[in-house]
């Protein structure tokens, strides 16, 4: 399942880029034609607001699927063993059936219901808007109840991809390991501590020492 999952994701990636894409041209084409030219497009705001529907609910689920959503896990972090599992798989259960039941049936009612109204001037129907609900709402309830049955078999849902913070933890932790490595491999820079308590430089070599000097 995880190679499903990760080519699900590679999936949603690609597709909220090109609707990115595709929306910036839109608006920008909406304002060129009611400023410059005059004559806005009829099309382009229902275009817009089609487009970022469909957006914004496949950038959730793509952000759901990499668990990089906002969670509120004060409880869960605090509270012990036995009910902290229980917390997690409450939660993923909650999430499945919220994703089969509003946005799955929900959308699929609400879809068609509105799937024969015209929209004046524009080819599509308000039916097309909606189904965007069942659709990510099937990807949803896909992730979550992946995610339902490693909670129930004990594994830590971790997120998928580091943050920003994370990312920059890591590479000061792999900066401070190197320097320790390379005091290790040249300990001739390296402090000591002599007998008297006092901190001294170790003796490079072809370096003369004050005995030596004193001679």
């Amino acid at each position: 399942m995880l190679l499903i999952r990760e080519g699900l994701l590679n999936v949603l990636k690609v597709l909220c880029i090109v609707l990115f894409s595709v929306l910036v041209l839109v608006v920008v084409w909406q304002v060129f034609t009611r400023q410059v030219l005059g004559a806005p497009s009829p099309w382009t705001t229902v275009t817009a607001q089609y487009m970022f529907v469909w957006l914004s609910l496949f950038a959730a689920t793509l952000v759901f699927g990499e668990r990089g959503h906002i969670a509120v896990d004060f409880l869960a972090l605090r509270a012990p063993g036995v009910a902290r599992h229980v917390l997690i798989v409450l939660v993923q259960g909650c999430t499945l059936a919220f994703a089969v039941l509003v946005m799955v049936w929900g959308g699929i009612r609400g879809m068609s219901m509105s799937w024969d109204q015209v929209i004046p001037g524009f080819p599509f129907t308000v039916g097309l808007m909606y189904l965007a609900l069942p659709v990510t709402g099937t990807m949803i309830a896909f992730l979550a109840l992946e995610d339902l049955v490693l909670a129930l078999r004990g594994d830590e849902l971790a997120p998928l991809e580091e943050t920003d913070d994370e990312a920059a933890e890591s590479s000061g932790a792999a900066a401070a390991a190197a320097v320790v490595e390379d005091r290790d491999v040249d300990p001739g820079h390296d402090l000591h501590l002599d007998q008297g308590g006092g901190t001294d430089t170790t003796a490079r070599p072809g370096s003369r020492t004050d005995t030596e000097k004193e001679h």
